[in-house]
């Protein structure tokens, strides 16, 4: 297990995915979460309480001057997101953004573009690509050389974001704050460079029903996006080779098949899977790596704004 010297981490925001992070981030040998701070000062109260952390601070700056955090972790809402960040560049901090870093691509065009102004080290949370199932399934396809194609199927339901009291902006722009967990996926497992998005049912905002898309990598991969908005459908990832077959039905649970065989064999979910919300254990040990300057798998903001640009690709300009 990776040991840290003293790595100190401040967390904004109170919610449910904030202390999940905290419970992550505080799993790690010698990283402690000296600080917090969110809009209700009772939340936050209630969060340092249950964690031992010492300091709430009732702003940004004194989240920074109180505790010189190696780490920042921004767990507020979409459209709170450009405006906090931005806030924190102004820091000689790293920072983790939740996800969507912006609640379409020109809010986050404008966040990225901040961050490289203040020339800061900005990570953007996709817990997704460190699910257990999909560590597995990106390690045994890295042997296997030949084209891959890869299909994720997502499905969307607005009335039900907004019965759940999620603004109506977000809402519009649900496939930034919520596809962008499958659309990902495809970047994911697709390698090399995307050349192009072909729209084989373009989106119709006006009413929102099957979208699909192609996209093509230089590498000679293929991938198509199929999302079934206000509709039944699940949420899975498959990866075809002439060699083995991938399936990921929820994505959380992976199976593999080889050629030759009939049945899929399952993958057993990773102890830190069924410990903390999946994917965030690894993920914040790989975050810690990159901001030590170690080797990691952690996503960068730039890495995080393709994938934007690969959503407008299927949604906006189809």
């Amino acid at each position: 297990m990776a040991q840290f010297n003293e790595f100190r981490v401040v967390i904004i925001g109170a919610g449910y995915t904030a202390r999940e992070h905290i419970r992550a981030f505080a799993d790690l040998p010698g990283v402690c979460i000296v600080g917090i701070h969110s809009r209700t000062r009772s939340k936050a109260e209630a969060l340092a309480k249950e964690f031992g952390i010492a300091l709430v601070c009732d702003s940004i700056v004194d989240l920074y001057v109180m505790t010189r955090a190696d780490l920042v972790v921004v767990t507020v809402s979409e459209l709170s997101m450009r405006d906090v960040s931005t806030a924190c560049f102004e820091f000689p901090w790293a920072v983790l953004l939740e996800k969507p870093a912006g609640y379409d691509c020109a809010d986050a065009r404008l966040i990225k573009t901040a961050a490289e102004k203040k020339e800061r080290k900005v990570f953007v949370a996709l817990n997704r690509r460190f699910y257990g199932g999909i560590c597995a399934a990106k390690a045994s396809l890295k042997e296997i050389g030949s084209p891959r194609f890869i299909k994720v199927q997502d499905q969307e339901d607005m009335s039900a974001a907004l019965a759940l009291g999620i603004p109506l902006k977000v809402v519009k722009n649900w496939m930034y704050a919520n596809s962008i967990h499958m659309i990902d996926l495809l970047r994911v497992f697709g390698r090399g460079k995307i050349v192009a998005v072909e729209p084989v049912i373009p989106w119709n905002a006006g009413n929102p029903g099957v979208v699909m898309a192609k996209i093509v990598f230089d590498s000679g991969d293929i991938g198509i996006y199929e999302g079934i908005w206000d509709g039944p459908g699940p949420w899975s990832v498959v990866v075809n080779t002439p060699l083995k077959r991938w399936e990921l039905r929820p994505v959380e649970q992976a199976g593999f098949q080889n050629r030759g065989e009939r049945r899929l064999q399952p993958v057993e979910l990773h102890s830190w899977d069924q410990a903390f919300k999946p994917g965030f254990r690894l993920q914040a040990e790989q975050v810690v790596f990159a901001v030590l300057g170690r080797p990691s798998e952690a996503v960068s903001l730039a890495e995080a704004f393709g994938t934007m640009e690969l959503i407008e690709a299927i949604f906006e300009k189809s």
